[in-house]
């Protein structure tokens, strides 16, 4: 939806969420993909998926599963009525769309970071159990689930220092 299109990326507890808010506060024009494109499905066909599908109440099963709809992320990039638009979130097929992106940005925080802010998050949210963190922990170690192709930026760093970097990539 925008003349200009980034993707906002990194594992839960990263700040995606709050980065987007904040961008919005500032007047962006923002897509909280894991709200309005994620569904379960097949990353490489799309195909949704169901409980009875697989294994759907295996953690890991779920998390391989939460994909994007990449019909609608196109469409969303197609109208160019905003001046920028940021897309963030996480997905495990951004590589079917990650191409039509102007850039990517990676939140990154160290292991401390992460934990401390998972910590902080009630159950009903993600990250919130033992089980879930201790499987963020894991895709923080790995970097499985990220573009390898992004900006990364230091998401320790105070919020209004971490958009405005953001910001003067998108700029420069």
């Amino acid at each position: 939806m925008g003349v200009k299109n980034y993707l906002i990326e990194g594992v839960s507890g990263t700040g995606k969420t709050t980065v987007a808010e904040e961008l919005q506060r500032c007047g962006y024009h923002i897509i909280h993909g894991d709200r309005e494109l994620a569904y379960v499905g097949d990353p490489d066909t799309g195909k949704p998926l169901s409980a009875d599908d697989s294994v759907a109440d295996s953690l890991e099963w779920k998390q391989a599963h939460h994909i994007w709809d990449v019909e609608k992320v196109r469409s969303v990039i197609a109208d160019q009525g905003k001046a920028i638009s940021f897309f963030c979130g996480g997905s495990r097929n951004f590589s079917r769309f990650i191409d039509l992106f102007d850039g990517v940005f990676v939140l990154d925080v160290d292991l401390d970071t992460l934990n401390r802010r998972l910590a902080g998050r009630p159950e009903d949210e993600f990250g919130g159990r033992p089980a879930e963190r201790a499987l963020i922990v894991r895709l923080h170690a790995t970097k499985e689930d990220i573009p390898n192709c992004g900006a990364v930026i230091d998401a320790t760093r105070p919020l209004a220092v971490v958009v405005d970097e953001i910001l003067s990539k998108c700029r420069g």
